[in-house]
């Protein structure tokens, strides 16, 4: 959290000296001619890794908690025409995205850590308690439209390499079949749980779209929100654990302020 303060704090001390430097608002003069556009942007992601649609498997999502999911973006403008309607806009973000589930589930493809440190693997009936975090670096480019002097829409895809990931939690409440269906039974009641961690098995490389729309609120000062839309699965494609994809789904809401 600290490193993303630094980072917004020294963005704006960066935006004051822009303004009180002749030489780089030429610069920003020259820019604007060349219809050319530089934006900074500031939100959080709220949303979830999902399957789509929700598999016979999970019986029931009993709750969900985002976590704290800062994002970070600077981007340029390319406009293609002199009444500066149509864009196109490629930018860098640094992207978190974070939740916390609990759900019921019925032969859900499960791999969870037995006492002695080993792994055991089979289908798992019962509570699951999931962890999804992850942390990226995105490159959207987005063509933009500009509705009047005070709204735009973009839309797009994005490109996303993982930079770190977490894909964990634990079971409770249930039992597990090993191998499968028909194997042998362990139970697991009361306080007894056991952990699993997936977080080895998560895909570095991510894409998706990104639709949004952009207010402008003052002169400089912009509010935005975006969805994103992940299109391949968070997991490796050799990874058989869980048996049915994961997408990541997210809305970004934040500020901006145009140079």
């Amino acid at each position: 959290m600290k490193k993303y303060i630094i980072a917004v704090l020294a963005i704006a001390f960066s935006t004051a000296t822009i303004e009180s430097r002749p030489s780089e608002n030429k610069g920003l003069l020259w820019s604007s001619l060349h219809g050319l556009d530089y934006a900074f942007k500031a939100g959080i992601n709220i949303g979830g890794t999902s399957p789509l649609p929700l598999p016979e498997e999970i019986r029931n999502i009993e709750s969900y908690s985002p976590g704290v999911a800062i994002t970070l973006e600077g981007n340029v403008t390319k406009w293609l025409d002199i009444q500066k309607k149509w864009g196109v806009s490629i930018g860098i973000r640094l992207d978190n995205k974070h939740m916390t589930t609990k759900a019921s589930v019925k032969n859900y493809g499960m791999e969870i850590f037995n006492d002695t440190g080993g792994k055991v693997e089979g289908l798992w009936t019962g509570g699951v308690k999931t962890k999804a975090k992850m942390s990226l670096l995105t490159i959207p480019i987005l063509d933009n439209y500009l509705i009047n002097n005070r709204w735009k829409v973009v839309a797009g895809p994005y490109f996303s390499y993982m930079i770190d990931g977490d894909f964990s939690g634990h079971v409770y409440n249930g039992h597990l079949r090993s191998p499968d269906a028909t194997g042998s039974r362990v139970n697991f009641e009361g306080d007894n749980i056991a952990t699993y961690d997936f977080s080895d098995n998560l895909r570095n490389f991510q894409w998706g779209m990104q639709l949004g729309g952009e207010w402008n609120a003052y002169r400089h000062l912009t509010v935005h929100a975006d969805l994103t839309w992940g299109l391949n699965d968070i997991f490796e494609k050799d990874f058989k654990t869980i048996s049915f994809a994961m997408y990541p789904i997210y809305l970004n809401i934040g500020f901006g302020y145009d140079f």
